[in-house]
């Protein structure tokens, strides 16, 4: 903040030889940092941010803060130097407390939810039932920040100094309720440590960031840190039981003493999904908690979005709201953008939806909420991106195939890898696919296949309006290119 400046003290730190510089601000960049800043040189994959010491002291750093590696690999230019110096045995935690005590605010009512699927849908729902209970409410992840306030984000969970200035621009803006997404790499990089939260969920676990998280376990780890190290022990876990890591996670909150509502199908769940009645625009739930059954319709498509309401339900309960005027709210929802979205309808009934799924586990889960709205065929348009997990490859292509009667494989982000062995990747799950490099041709040829009472399912890309290849952004979105094949086919482009 400019003309801010706090010391070293205030931020919970101490420096060697008990010096307490003033700091004007908190730099991560080497590139960013301004006279006065505390520089932070965290370790790294690929490199340590020690290495840019020397550019951040040249650049008027007053402190550094790095770890025992950092302060040797960097020793030279410390010795030279009259900065602060504060060794921290785990820097990117000490770094996400610092920013929280930096930027000092935070909406007082804070939620946040991991899991490999469902993490964005689950985190909108809670900000809409918060918004119709009245509150001003946003949620922060994939799709940016949203809600009473908007800014745009670029990672599901950024990194701590934007992730608390973000948080302190929505409290002065007047923002009293948050839901966040909790990442696998924003948990396990501390990311969320300093972050407040009431209430804390988790929705699912299946395979995906296989390229950066080494095994399944670390994997798992990473999404418990949510539980058993940023949610407090006063705090409120909100668990999906019916997954199989779901009492898992239910018994890592237990043991620190948090309160659990666990969300599933089956007897010994607090939140129970009784039954479900599907509809061509949505669907009628039962369900019930703690002794009272509750109907309602939700204008949602997809059997799992139910699991996701109940599960932001659990969140507002667990965040202390009145749980009978939580459920009066749900009626009320709307789809997520890019999530099961109606994208456009042609003229023979035949309806296309956008959907972000990018997991094996997410492609058929999809597919199968969707198999009892539709009473034709479904086609599902799925890909893999470059660059990322290639195991998850051949997967895709078997879930689309299984769940589909027509897969068309097309490119996904293809990044710095080339993208027909990607597709070939993909077919090796589907070998009697289709196959259409670009997106948009795959799109409508898709469009182009539906007869009355058919459903394309566009997976993938979701709320993304960019398509990476190499390292260009290209400008593509699957709700609009729906939307135009749509009109070129049925007449309405001249």
């Amino acid at each position: 903040m400019p003309g801010q400046r706090k010391s070293l003290s205030e931020l919970g730190l101490t420096a060697q030889a008990g010096r307490d510089a003033q700091v004007t601000g908190l730099s991560v960049d080497s590139r960013e940092v301004r006279p006065g800043h505390l520089f932070f040189a965290l370790p790294g994959t690929k490199v340590h941010g020690a290495t840019f010491i020397a550019t951040a002291l040249e650049r008027g750093a007053a402190a550094i803060l790095t770890d025992a590696e950092g302060a040797k690999l960097a020793a030279d230019a410390l010795a030279a130097s009259s900065a602060a110096l504060i060794v921290a045995e785990d820097p990117r935690q000490t770094l996400a407390y610092a920013a929280a005590l930096w930027f000092g605010a935070q909406p007082p009512i804070m939620a946040a939810v991991t899991g490999t699927n469902g993490k964005t849908s689950v985190s909108t729902f809670t900000r809409m039932i918060w918004a119709e209970l009245g509150h001003d409410a946003v949620n922060l992840g994939t799709t940016g920040v949203e809600g009473a306030y908007v800014a745009p984000l670029h990672h599901t969970t950024p990194e701590p100094i934007t992730l608390h200035r973000l948080l302190s621009e929505c409290a002065f803006a007047g923002v009293t309720h948050a839901a966040m997404e909790a990442s696998s790499h924003g948990l396990s990089q501390r990311r969320l440590d300093g972050v407040h939260l009431r209430a804390a969920g988790f929705t699912n676990f299946t395979q995906d960031h296989l390229d950066y998280h080494a095994t399944f376990e670390e994997y798992f780890a990473a999404k418990a840190g949510l539980f058993d190290r940023v949610l407090s022990e006063d705090g409120v876990a909100v668990i999906n039981v019916d997954d199989p890591k779901g009492p898992d996670m239910a018994r890592i909150a237990g043991t620190r003493g948090q309160a659990v509502i666990s969300v599933g199908r089956g007897p010994n769940a607090r939140l129970r999904l009784l039954g479900q009645r599907f509809e061509a625009a949505g669907q009628q739930i039962r369900f019930s908690y703690e002794g009272e059954t509750y109907m309602l319709r939700l204008p949602l498509i997809g059997g799992f979005q139910a699991e996701n309401v109940l599960l932001a339900a659990g969140l507002v309960i667990g965040c202390g709201e009145e749980p009978a005027r939580v459920f009066e709210t749900l009626p009320h929802l709307s789809g997520v953008r890019g999530r099961m979205q109606l994208a456009a309808t042609r003229a023979n009934g035949g309806a296309v939806f956008v959907d972000y799924a990018h997991t094996p586990d997410a492609v058929a889960t999809a597919l199968k909420a969707m198999r009892p709205h539709v009473m034709g065929r479904l086609i599902a348009i799925i890909g893999a991106g470059g660059d990322r997990d290639r195991t998850k490859r051949p997967l895709m292509g078997q879930a689309a195939a299984e769940h589909a009667d027509l897969v068309i494989v097309t490119d996904d982000n293809p990044r710095s890898e080339d993208p027909a062995s990607i597709r070939q990747a993909v077919l090796l799950g589907c070998p009697d696919a289709l196959e259409f490099g670009d997106r948009a041709e795959a799109i409508l040829r898709g469009v182009d296949a539906l007869g009355p009472g058919d459903a394309l399912l566009i997976a993938g890309k979701g709320h993304e309006t960019g398509q990476t290849i190499g390292d260009r952004v290209l400008p593509f979105d699957d709700v609009e290119q729906a939307s135009m094949a749509v009109m070129a086919l049925d007449g309405g482009l001249a």
